[in-house]
């Protein structure tokens, strides 16, 4: 089973199964090929978070987040606001758009040791469906044209973004081919010379030259410098599920444990889904987690990230005793010690026993809206998830890594594997994973339900509701004091894999992207097996 944001990329990944790849072969020919199909959304110079479960049950993160370039200061934004919401607001918005937002790459090193480590197939196969879409194009989806209309101004800065998304000044439309020449040729030079095409070769000269010349901060040392890191799971325990996730600088892991532990305390799947005592609860405990993340969870390297106690269930205790059900909180931090919306998500599961769950980005919708001349690479605004402001757990110091709601989880019952999960959405990433949790135990739904499902956020401003929320439930909410938001969407496309006790797999995705579960069953004929004609 495949299940990524964008059709295409979910064969790319079937076509490594079929040829005899595991669930990392898939995942990485995926996420290549959402480089070309979701421009607007990953790219080889962005960052992200894979967990990935082999087959002898061993779990590993490895963490391509991107870092901050060496010559990066607290003091290198103007802030303009201290605002929940708008805290990470600078003049000119030097930190989202433009060179000087761009943070150290990390996918592509982390996309090529995962390949090495615990794959099977040699990267130039693993790229060529990718390749293949960049050179002979493909058709632009609705989701894509509605992006790049949304983002006009900022691409037709960049002359490189302009004449691929805006031919003639208007929006690629709908259904147009988009042919992607120059990124083909610095895919062919990846399958050629591995990820030393980038750290240490010509894409990585193009890169640090653009920067040079350019006002940004990265060089060519900093592109030597990087390395993957490979962290261990954090594990919580939510009504006999075993729940697992990544570590900070993932804020997933840890706070979606500690929302689950406020949230055992309550019979929740009697309070039934989207009631208003079920969203309170939800927002109570979201707030609380905002609250401790801000002061606590951050590059682990920097800060001491107080893990245990935030996902001890005496803290959940001490936490859960302070809620009010008739009243909407203000919450601070309980210890001492955000991004942009725009990502994607890829599940995969093999039929040995391997799955992988990895969440990558480039941050802001088409990263920087900054392409490297000649080389068809969009680079990320990962700087924009550091808080601009000095003397915080979240501010930017040299080599640190950016933060991330980055949410790629998997749950287990009695040691076999039941889910995993993800999704684009940065801030209401690890939330919205959370509700679909929530939605798959308490509530008992299917997995198309789960991921489908309103979704309601809040880091402790307005509490935002999907519209399928309804009146009724909203108007109750703002009666208990919270300060009530109609939204669109909260977050962006789940897609999910679970295991079912028969052996067979169930893939979902939703409809707030272009996601597409790829399912292949029968296989080679048996050895042994002897068949006759007539």
């Amino acid at each position: 089973m495949v299940v990524t944001n964008h059709p295409l990329a979910s064969a790319a990944g079937s076509q490594m199964l079929l040829a005899g790849g595991n669930a990392v072969d898939a995942a990485v020919a995926s996420l290549f090929a959402l480089t070309v199909v979701e421009p607007m959304m990953v790219g080889i110079l962005g960052g992200g978070v894979a967990h990935i479960r082999m087959a002898d049950g061993r779990h590993v993160v490895l963490d391509g987040l991107s870092t901050a370039p060496a010559k990066a200061s607290a003091t290198m934004y103007e802030p303009l606001s201290h605002e929940i919401g708008k805290a990470r607001d600078v003049r000119d918005r030097l930190n989202l758009i433009g060179p000087k937002a761009v943070a150290v790459p990390g996918a592509l090193a982390g996309w090529c040791e995962a390949l090495a480590r615990f794959g099977t197939l040699p990267l130039a196969e693993v790229l060529q469906p990718a390749i293949a879409l960049a050179e002979r194009g493909f058709i632009v989806s609705p989701y894509l044209s509605a992006c790049i209309a949304d983002h006009i101004a900022d691409l037709a800065r960049d002359p490189g973004l302009a004449a691929l998304f805006l031919p003639a000044g208007q929006p690629l439309a709908t259904g147009a081919r988009l042919v992607q020449a120059d990124y083909a040729r610095s895919l062919k030079l990846i399958a050629a010379n591995g990820p030393a095409a980038l750290y240490g070769g010509p894409l990585g000269e193009a890169l640090a030259h653009f920067m040079a010349e350019n006002g940004g901060l990265i060089d060519q040392a900093d592109l030597a410098a990087y390395k993957v890191a490979e962290r261990e799971p954090v594990r919580g325990l939510y009504r006999g599920y075993e729940i697992v996730g990544p570590p900070p600088p993932s804020s997933s892991g840890v706070h979606i444990v500690q929302m689950l532990n406020i949230l055992e305390g309550y019979d929740i799947g009697a309070l039934g889904f989207g009631s208003a005592d079920a969203v309170h609860l939800l927002a109570e405990a979201l707030k609380i987690a905002f609250a401790d993340r801000a002061v606590a969870t951050a590059d682990p390297a920097f800060i001491k990230v107080p893990v245990e106690q935030l996902i001890d269930k005496a803290y959940a205790r001490e936490r859960r005793a302070q809620i009010e059900m008739g009243q909407a909180k203000r919450w601070a931090a309980g210890i001492s010690g955000g991004e942009s919306a725009d990502t994607t998500h890829v599940t995969v599961a093999d039929s040995a026993g391997n799955v992988v769950a990895t969440t990558q980005t480039i941050n802001g919708l088409f990263g920087a809206c900054t392409q490297i001349p000649g080389t068809g690479m969009i680079a990320n605004n990962y700087m924009f998830n550091f808080d601009p402001h000095p003397g915080r757990a979240l501010s930017i110091a040299p080599g640190k890594r950016v933060f991330t709601s980055m949410a790629p989880m998997m749950a287990l019952r009695d040691g076999k594997l039941a889910f995993a999960l993800g999704l684009p959405g940065a801030l209401r990433i690890f939330p919205s994973a959370l509700q679909a949790i929530v939605n798959l135990i308490d509530h008992g739904m299917s997995l198309q339900e789960a991921v489908e499902a309103p979704r309601v956020w809040t880091e402790g401003g307005a509490l935002e509701l999907e519209a399928a929320i309804p009146d009724a439930v909203a108007a109750e909410l703002a009666a208990r004091g919270h300060v009530i938001a109609r939204v669109q969407r909260v977050a962006g496309g789940m897609n999910a894999i679970a295991f079912n006790p028969d052996g067979t797999l169930t893939g979902a995705a939703c409809w707030r992207a272009d996601g597409t579960p790829v399912a292949i069953s029968g296989g080679l004929a048996r050895a042994g097996v002897s068949f006759s004609t007539n």
